[in-house]
C-alpha cells in the first residue's frame, strides 16, 4: 500500500489518499492521471491492468486501487 500512496501522492500531493474515497466521483483524478497510475501500478508490482478493470469503482479510492492490485497479482 506505501507504494501505492507514493505513486498517488507523487500526482496530487495535496489530497490525503488515505482517506479520500470519491477520486473518481469528486473529479480529483481525471484520465491522464488513470493511465499515469496504471503505467506506474504496471510497472512497479509487475501486473497488467486490462482494459474491462479500468472502471471508476476500481479507481475511487486507494483502498479500491489497492484491492485491484491484489486481485490481479493473485491471477498472475
Amino acid at each position: 500500500m506505501e507504494e501505492l500512496l507514493e505513486i498517488l501522492g507523487d500526482l496530487h500531493p495535496e489530497v490525503d489518499f488515505e482517506t479520500c474515497e470519491g477520486l473518481i466521483d469528486n473529479k480529483i483524478l481525471d484520465s491522464f492521471d488513470i493511465v499515469s497510475i496504471i503505467s506506474e501500478i504496471n510497472d512497479r508490482f509487475d501486473i497488467t491492468v486490462s482494459a474491462e478493470k479500468i472502471t471508476p469503482e476500481n479507481f475511487n479510492s486507494a483502498k479500491a486501487i489497492y484491492a485491484l492490485i491484489r486481485e490481479l497479482e493473485d491471477e498472475e
